[in-house]
């Protein structure tokens, strides 16, 4: 019997019970659909994740004070004023595979203009860190080394404070806001960066000269962070020697202490951030294959019915001729039709309801055309290891025995 006549049987049969091969369908349908959907919310967010972390700079350094202890382990005081204007300093000095450094330091408060206020945090650093962090100046000037040299009161601030201060539509340009009672002319605007990966407002920030936060408002002669730039993103390991080496020389430290700063890179970030969405997408992908196991499972159950109700026209096939590998790939043809139609209307339903979910839920997706096809690869195989065991069966009854069957 060759393989068109096996095919032309196989989808007879499939459409004298059209119903029942589709609820036999549904369990392939729901899981294909389920794992594509799956894969493309976690490929988006991964995606997403990288999108946001290259747009903060994927070759920014930040070093922090204190020695990197975890376990909820308090650090002395003393231990957060580590860093100094002299590590800043060596740093722009020395370094070969820095291409920008800034201090940091910040404060957080009310801000005021007339009657409107909002909460939000300045942060003082240097002109750099607006190459660093990917920011631009949208009107107005950016703050000069003059200003840093005279711990001027002046201010570059970004779109939320605008929102939340000038409701009127005023240019904020030339006003002067005050911060915690202290006055900052606003001399800059910066252009809208929206939230990050992990849900901050980027544009809820002053930016000031680092100078004019340590004396005017912290009274601290000591710096809170420090945020660079390498060169270039695969340059990171090396620019992150060269700060570690100055800062032990600058702190005294010696070959048995531990360092006194900790150093996190945007690579490292990158990395953790991607390890966990990986993670959370294998989980969520296992998950929603279970239906197909589930609707293997039901191929399966389908299949024995549909041999033991067509036993005696199995007889009949055999007692005429036909052969048991044609009975084992009649229905072996069956099994594979069911899945691989399932998979198709899967793969369908899979996309469609990636492309709901980003148009409706406005979350980021991403199909990969490999998940689609190891989906319906999947299903394919499904099909075939689920049907195999009944179309063995069917290949194996006696023609005699199955004639005379009730």
């Amino acid at each position: 019997m060759n393989g068109t006549n096996l095919i032309k049987i196989a989808l007879r049969a499939l459409a004298n019970n059209k119903l029942r091969g589709f609820l036999t369908m549904l369990g392939i349908i729901i899981g294909v659909g389920s794992v594509i959907t799956m894969l493309a919310i976690g490929q988006g967010s991964k995606k997403s994740i990288q999108s946001q972390i290259s747009e903060m700079g994927s070759n920014m350094i930040m070093i922090q004070p204190g020695a990197d202890i975890r376990g909820g382990v308090r650090q002395d005081a003393s231990a957060m004023e580590t860093l100094k204007l002299k590590d800043y300093e060596d740093i722009v000095n020395e370094t070969r595979y820095i291409s920008a450094v800034s201090p940091s330091v910040n404060s957080s408060g009310q801000v005021i203009f007339g009657a409107n206020n909002t909460p939000s945090t300045i942060y003082g650093i240097s002109p750099e860190y607006l190459d660093i962090r990917r920011y631009k100046v949208e009107e107005g000037d950016m703050f000069t080394e003059q200003d840093i040299q005279s711990a001027a009161k002046v201010c570059v601030v970004g779109k939320t404070v605008i929102d939340e201060l000038f409701k009127n539509g005023e240019n904020p340009v030339g006003k002067v806001i005050r911060f915690n009672k202290i006055p900052f002319r606003i001399i800059g605007t910066l252009e809208s960066k929206g939230y990050n990966s992990m849900g901050m407002d980027q544009d809820n920030l002053i930016l000031a000269p680092y100078t004019t936060i340590q004396k005017r408002i912290l009274a601290i002669t000591h710096l809170q962070g420090l945020t660079c730039s390498a060169l270039k993103e695969e340059y990171t390991d090396q620019a992150i020697d060269e700060i570690s080496e100055i800062l032990r020389r600058n702190h005294k430290l010696k070959a048995t202490d531990d360092d006194d700063f900790t150093i996190r890179s945007q690579q490292e970030l990158s990395n953790m951030l991607t390890s966990t969405t990986d993670m959370m997408t294998v989980l969520l992908a296992a998950v929603a294959g279970i239906s197909l196991l589930v609707g293997g499972i039901g191929i399966m159950n389908i299949m024995y019915v549909s041999v033991t109700e067509r036993t005696r026209e199995i007889g009949l096939r055999m007692s005429i001729g036909a052969k048991g590998r044609d009975i084992l790939a009649q229905f072996l043809i069956e099994s594979i039709l069911i899945s691989v139609t399932g998979g198709l209307i899967g793969v369908i339903l899979g996309v469609g309801a990636s492309l709901i979910v980003n148009g409706v839920a406005r979350f980021p997706i991403y199909i990969q055309p490999w998940s689609v096809f190891l989906s319906f690869a999947v299903c394919t195989l499904t099909g075939i290891f689920f049907g195999w065991y009944p179309a063995k069966k069917a290949a194996q009854l006696d023609p005699i025995e199955a004639i005379r069957y009730e």
